[in-house]
């Protein structure tokens, strides 16, 4: 067990306390970890043009992002599917060496079909990057501190919605995108050469079981399916696509409710039992968040406004969540609850109201009407900050410690699962509604209407789970 924990906390458990002397470097490292993940996330969708404007592969275009974010799922289940024996410390090093050799390899590439071996190398040391964060807390941190580390990855996912971006920005021109990729390669060699001695050396605690191979592939297969609807512009092939990564989950969780070899915690897949309620509402509240994705594209439609405004005004989703991830670090308890009971509410009907507000007409950019919109979108961020930290929590203290790697790795897969299947779902929705044919601001009025309309409802099955966990352990 981590000497770190014996950090005096009891004079403090503010969220500063983790960037206190000897809790610094830790927070370092698994901050750090995160950040890669989350920015990586945005700085490739940038950049992603410029890659096939100069070395081609545009019909492979799609593929960069599909192949990330299957791998980083993949990785995320690695590290609590390891093998016995391999300490997180460990983990730790090879997953910033193989992020670093992904990004060499796409910095490095002359055809597209390259970046795309890189990017799946990449993704899958990302996601065991960022699904070691979540499961390195209960060693580095007192357990009144769990809360406050949850808080801080939280919010740095709002910021990566805009740093991810601005980066990618930057490098856009011509073949700069090569030094996007490059300039990583040697702060992931420096994060493996540091693991030894800025984080603490843990056991293995988790229980012994063979690797549950079939739910991988299934839930694997899902991402692949649902990421790749998401990136077809045929709407019969986005329906197919989508409803063959449903029935894959599907078959996922009724393998994993009858297999002795688990891929989530035990209870995770009955609604029964409060963990399973904690990772629906996580899975929910990413879901409705993901139709965000098309608020600057409305904006510039609809609303008038610039490209580079837009882009700036859908940051204030990321912003709502950062604010109110800081906001409620401090609760705990019935405040806690009372937190993600409030956030599912504030997402789900900012949510909505992205109908009478951001689907209107309105060339000039009348500040009357948009407005309240931009309030919205903040508060839809808001809603998420508000009680994700304390789902975080919750996770990790409600089960036992045989099971905490296992429980700790599936947040980071569930956030990204609720990611590629809104992203997918808010696809079909807004083309099956008239985005493309008949297109410009009728379409876009139609596509806002019915897309703000059926994403809002997921956030009442959140709203729903929510409302059961008063009991689950804080």
């Amino acid at each position: 067990m981590s000497s770190i924990q014996n950090a005096d906390t009891s004079r403090s458990t503010s969220i500063f306390t983790l960037f206190s002397a000897q809790l610094l470097p830790a927070t370092l490292m698994l901050g750090g970890g995160v950040v890669l993940y989350a920015v990586e996330c945005y700085i490739t969708a940038t950049i992603a043009p410029s890659v096939v404007r100069d070395i081609g592969g545009l019909e492979l275009f799609s593929w960069m992002t599909t192949l990330f974010v299957a791998a980083g799922v993949l990785g995320s289940i690695s590290v609590a599917t390891r093998p016995r024996g391999i300490g997180l410390r460990t983990v730790y090093i090879v997953a910033a060496l193989i992020f670093g050799a992904g990004n060499l390899i796409c910095a490095v590439a002359p055809t597209i079909e390259i970046v795309l071996a890189g990017r799946a190398v990449q993704g899958f040391g990302a996601g065991m990057l960022g699904a070691l964060g979540y499961t390195f807390i209960r060693f580095v941190y007192p357990e009144p501190l769990w809360r406050k580390a949850s808080t801080l990855y939280a919010a740095i996912w709002g910021v990566a919605t805009v740093l991810g971006p601005t980066l990618g920005g930057l490098f856009s021109q011509g073949s700069a995108w090569r030094e996007a990729f490059i300039i990583l390669v040697p702060l992931a060699g420096l994060m493996a050469l540091s693991a030894p001695w800025l984080l603490p050396r843990v056991e293995d605690d988790r229980a012994q079981q063979k690797t549950p191979f079939l739910q991988i592939a299934l839930l694997l297969g899902a991402v692949l399916l649902v990421s790749l609807a998401g990136t077809t512009g045929n709407m019969s092939s986005k329906i197919i696509l989508v409803a063959i990564s449903v029935a894959s989950v599907s078959a996922m969780l009724t393998v994993e409710r009858k297999s002795a070899s688990r891929l989530l915690p035990q209870g995770a897949v009955m609604l029964s039992k409060p963990i399973s309620r904690l990772y629906l509402t996580m899975f929910t509240m990413m879901l409705v968040l993901t139709s965000d994705i098309y608020i600057p594209y409305f904006l510039q439609t609809l609303h008038g406004v610039a490209p580079l405004v837009s882009g700036y005004l859908v940051a204030l989703v990321a912003l709502g969540w950062t604010f109110a991830a800081f906001f409620s670090a401090p609760f705990s308890g019935k405040r806690a609850n009372a937190a993600i009971i409030v956030g599912c509410i504030l997402e789900a009907v900012a949510t909505a109201s992205l109908i009478p507000f951001l689907a209107r007409d309105n060339p000039s950019g009348d500040l009357v009407v948009l407005g309240p919109a931009v309030v919205a979108m903040f508060l839809m961020g808001f809603g998420v900050g508000l009680g994700w930290a304390h789902l975080v929590t919750k996770v990790i203290g409600l089960v036992a410690t045989a099971e905490q790697d296992r429980a700790s790795a599936a947040i980071s897969t569930v956030q990204s699962l609720g990611g590629a299947f809104g992203s997918s779902f808010a696809g079909v929705i807004v083309n099956g509604a008239g985005l493309a044919d008949p297109g410009g601001v009728p379409g876009g009025l139609s596509a806002a209407t019915w897309l703000y309309a059926l994403m809002a409802l997921p956030g009442l099955v959140a709203i729903a789970m929510s409302l059961t966990l008063k009991r689950a352990s804080a």
